[in-house]
């Protein structure tokens, strides 16, 4: 079985490329495709690292308690950034305003959680948990393929600590 934390990082490289891919978008049309795709996988990801990741880092990393509230805000304003962009027309300036806004977000929040919330995690998660967490992330992807069920509202980074402590 996957490790999870290898399953997140997978889809980090998986943003990387999408936005490297809008880069060499040749038209509207194309934008679009990319753009959606990404955009959800994006919604998902932070979906599913909310469900799964986090409430045990929460609990029992080093820094668990600053690195999730850190990450919910970091979802958070990806998040906005995505709601923002899908009220203009692709390829307008404020659509790319948007889109590059939410670039800038989960750049710094990608490099932010593979130096400190995934390490602080595999310190304090052993194989097999690892394994079983890894197991979930699997089945919480099948069990809301695009997006089925999730809302992918914004969360209060407080709120959700002392939810999940």
């Amino acid at each position: 079985m996957d490790d999870i934390t290898a399953m997140i990082m997978d889809d980090h490289a998986a943003f990387r490329r999408g936005f490297a891919r809008l880069d060499d978008a040749e038209d509207e049309q194309e934008l679009l495709a990319i753009w959606e795709a990404l955009a959800l996988h994006l919604d998902i990801h932070a979906e599913a690292e909310e469900a799964i990741l986090y409430p045990h880092l929460v609990r029992h990393g080093d820094d668990g308690e600053a690195e999730t509230v850190d990450a919910v805000g970091d979802h958070n304003k990806i998040r906005d950034a995505i709601a923002e962009s899908k009220l203009h027309p692709v390829g307008s300036d404020q659509w790319w305003a948007a889109v590059w806004q939410a670039r800038r977000e989960n750049s710094e929040h990608l490099a932010e959680e593979e130096d400190e919330a995934l390490p602080d995690f595999r310190r304090h998660a052993g194989a097999e948990l690892r394994a079983e967490l890894g197991h979930r992330w699997l089945t919480f992807y099948g069990e809301h393929k695009n997006g089925r069920n999730l809302t992918f509202h914004d969360k209060d980074p407080q709120g959700y600590v002392r939810e999940h402590r």
